[in-house]
């Protein structure tokens, strides 16, 4: 269950990234965030981000053009 959902339609790259990035350090480790977006280079550029941060993509998927990213703080 996501402790925020954070609805970042309409903004365009690097900003769904950086704005995901930021809320991560606002939340404890083992919470989790749901971050929708509609900018295709979220859809590679937020799991790379958690990747280096060493945060978990529980899920990502499409909604009506959307891109919704579950993601676990580590």
């Amino acid at each position: 269950m996501a402790v925020k959902t954070l609805d970042y339609t309409g903004l365009r790259c690097p900003m769904p990234v950086l704005k995901t990035k930021k809320e991560l350090k606002n939340i404890n480790s083992g919470e989790v965030i749901e971050v929708i977006a509609d900018d295709i280079g979220a859809k590679k550029d937020i799991p790379a981000m958690l990747n280096k941060t060493g945060n978990e993509l529980v899920e990502l998927r499409e909604d009506n053009g959307n891109l919704i990213f579950v993601i676990k703080k580590a």
